[in-house]
Formats: C-alpha cells, structure tokens, sequence
C-alpha cells in the first residue's frame, strides 16, 4: 500500500483533500508550486501540521502526472462554474453588483464635479 495516500482523500463532490481537514489538495499543491517552503505553508494553513504539508508534497512528487492533470481539470471546472455564474449571478450578487455600480458613478460624478469649481 502507498503510505503516501493516508494524506490525501477525496470528499463527495471528487475534490482531494488532506485528510482530516477541508484543505484542497490544490491549495497545498499550488503553494509549493509557487516556492513556499513546507513552514510557510503551515503558517498560511493553521490546521494542517506540518507532518501534513510534507505529507501532501511527497504525494505530489510520488503523483506528480497525476496531480497535475487533476489540478487542470479543477481549473477548468472552476472557470466553467464562475463563467455560469457571471452569465447567471444570484439576486444577491447582482444587487452587489449594481450597488458597486451605483457607488463608482457617483464617485464619477462627484470628481466631475470638483473638476467643475473654479476659484
């Protein structure tokens, strides 16, 4: 048996996880990709020991193939899922949305304005 794979399960919606806790597989992944050392990682993920760092890199390394094409298709599957919810957003998104609109025009007008007064 890969002892490896005790440090990573996969929840029911097929996502990887480090065992025991709701951290992505991703998230660890992408970190060391970026040059965090295995204590910075920690340090950024409170409830991962760093047993579980080192443990989830070394599955990646074992993996590496693997790991990679998964973290392509997490990638797609995310740009797919914020692609439908730009095209849909909830009615709260979109009052957000157009409140954040509102503000910046007022903000627009108002710099206008100021631009407006002479002395």
């Amino acid at each position: 048996m890969d002892e490896t794979s005790t440090y990573i399960t996969t929840d029911a919606h097929g996502v990887r996880r480090v065992a025991g806790t709701r951290v992505s597989l991703d998230s660890v992944v992408l970190a060391f990709q970026d040059g965090q050392s295995a204590e910075e990682i920690q340090r950024n993920f409170p409830t991962l020991t760093l047993e579980q760092v080192y443990g989830t890199i070394t599955y990646y390394l074992g993996h590496r193939q693997a790991v990679d094409e998964y973290l392509v298709q997490q990638r797609t599957a995310w740009e797919q899922a914020r692609a439908k919810n730009d095209q849909r957003p909830s009615a709260a998104i979109a009052r957000l949305r157009q409140m954040r609109a509102e503000k910046a025009g007022h903000a627009r007008g108002a710099a206008h304005a100021s631009s407006l007064i002479t002395i």
